[in-house]
């Protein structure tokens, strides 16, 4: 194959009635596949997570399987930072905006140019799908729901290191997703719930859990080292950072945590996680 072809096949663009529709060599493959081959009865896998739940280790698992195709296997592996679509998901300030509901049926057919449609399940993960779900229920058929949590004190401590934000903040968008969530968890019929602690310290039960969910997922492999970004910055087999991470705070910091989390104790123990006990005024800052 000359470089022309090499060319041609990374990324052509096609105009056509004011709109720009982007192919690259991938999304050029399964067109062609799409066309050649048998039709696939077709199942949509949502991984709904907040950001720093242990989505992308997730998705690194499930993408292990045969049967499985991700429309993003880049980075952080999300559907919201593919070509058409970034500016209408991710390049705003209004992402986690619950008021704000997107162009479904566009997205949908931009993703479709990127999952290998002769696949039985088509993976996609992006964080803020979990306050759009319902919407998503409605376009992508049938659909079928991962319900991603993690340690709340955890999760706080990646929000407050990767994106600077204080204790306070931190905490009530924790609240904010776990509430969301549990509506997931209540609004659909194809849905599991799954916690980042079961999948790193119980993997083979979390694999069971996976393929009773959907039995095309029987041949994921976990044992592999993946390389989903955790504050050590390496690949790594599938471990729980938890404890790591908590011990991170300071006697105020969680002061400040358990003062948002105290008002919501009823959405912590829902998801079974405990609120860590603390003398308020005793940090001595």
């Amino acid at each position: 194959m000359n470089n022309t072809t090499e060319d041609i096949l990374n990324k052509i663009s096609i105009s056509a009635t004011g709109k720009t529709f982007y192919y690259n060599r991938d999304t050029l493959r399964n067109l062609l596949k799409k066309i050649l081959s048998k039709k696939t009865d077709n199942k949509f896998l949502f991984i709904l997570s907040p950001p720093y739940c242990g989505s992308t280790l997730l998705n690194e698992i499930i993408s292990t399987s045969n049967n499985v195709s991700v429309n993003n296997n880049e980075g952080t592996r999300e559907g919201q930072g593919l070509p058409l679509v970034r500016d209408i998901m991710f390049n705003h300030d209004r992402r986690w905006d619950e008021s704000l509901d997107f162009d479904w049926k566009f997205i949908k057919n931009e993703w479709m140019k990127y999952w290998d449609l002769t696949a039985p399940i088509l993976l996609e993960k992006s964080p803020p799908n979990l306050i759009r779900a319902r919407s998503i229920n409605k376009y992508f058929n049938p659909s079928y729901f991962i319900i991603l949590c993690r340690n709340p004190y955890a999760h706080v401590e990646s929000l407050m290191r990767r994106e600077k934000w204080t204790a306070e903040r931190a905490a009530e968008f924790v609240i904010r997703c776990l509430k969301n969530q549990r509506r997931n968890l209540e609004s659909f019929q194809y849905a599991i719930l799954l916690s980042y602690e079961e999948l790193t310290d119980n993997p083979v039960q979390t694999l069971e859990l996976l393929r009773n969910f959907l039995p095309e997922l029987s041949d994921i492999n976990i044992e592999r080292e993946f390389n989903a970004h955790n504050f050590k910055n390496k690949r790594m087999k599938i471990a729980n950072l938890n404890s790591e991470k908590i011990s991170h705070f300071s006697p105020t910091e969680l002061e400040r945590i358990y003062s948002v989390f105290k008002l919501n104790d009823d959405i912590i123990s829902f998801f079974n996680y405990e609120i860590l006990e603390v003398k308020i005024g005793q940090s001595g800052n």
